[in-house]
């Protein structure tokens, strides 16, 4: 009768053991997988087509640790949900060049894109849906970001395949799916079909985000202008 009821005691604190264990792992998953959607993200590119590099302060804090050079992108810095003041400078001092207020909402990732020339600086915010209906998929954003370009459009070179039409200069397509892999594109006058600029090597991976960003000028006036070109940068 002794050896039944150590049996039956012994069962019963390995159940509560093993409750206890299974309760505990739930309650541990629950704090792990929470997402805090009061956050917001901003990622920045340098889409100036000058030679300068820029140094880059939210609310007063560097959130770059090297200058970034022409077409160099920052990976997502996250906040809370505020309005925030955007500052850049040269590489080499801290004295303002740019200064916007950006206004994140909550849950949401953004881009922004430091354009025009030096001198005339500006700044383009862009809101980034990186949703993925299909993980098998690439997917890619066209913007045009050249000062001194007509409304353009994204082809694969040499067929009838566009991936955004008529978008002046500061004008964002949606994101678009395509298969992975590695293409050629050309950026062609919305109005002549003339090229204006290609890339022969645009290398996209499924379930990545890509801008293509149409940058430079057309015409550059000198050597410290950069001519227009096309500039693939992974979203992240």
């Amino acid at each position: 009768m002794q050896k039944s009821t150590n049996s039956f005691f012994r069962k019963s604190n390995f159940y509560s053991l093993a409750i206890l264990l299974m309760v505990a792992i739930i309650s541990s998953c629950g704090k792990t997988d929470a997402i805090d959607t009061t956050i917001s993200y901003l990622r920045v590119v340098n889409s100036s087509p000058g030679l300068a590099t820029y140094n880059v302060y939210l609310n007063g804090s560097a959130i770059n640790s090297a200058s970034l050079p022409f077409a160099g992108a920052l990976a997502y810095t996250s906040k809370t949900a505020g309005t925030y003041s955007l500052k850049f400078t040269s590489g080499s001092n801290t004295e303002s060049l740019l200064t916007k207020d950006v206004a994140l909402n909550q849950n949401t990732r953004y881009s922004y894109y430091l354009i025009n020339k030096p001198g005339q600086l500006d700044g383009l915010l862009i809101g980034d849906d990186l949703s993925m209906p299909a993980t098998d998929k690439a997917y890619i954003r066209f913007i045009n970001l050249s000062p001194d370009a007509p409304a353009l459009d994204l082809f694969k070179t040499s067929t009838t395949t566009s991936y955004a039409t008529n978008k002046a200069f500061k004008a964002a397509s949606g994101f678009i799916a395509v298969d992975a892999g590695t293409y050629s594109l050309d950026a062609k006058d919305t109005t002549t079909g003339s090229v204006k600029t290609t890339i022969t090597d645009a290398v996209f991976v499924a379930g990545y985000h890509y801008d293509v960003i149409c940058g430079g000028l057309v015409n550059p006036a000198n050597d410290t202008e950069r001519p227009i070109g096309l500039h693939v940068l992974t979203i992240k």
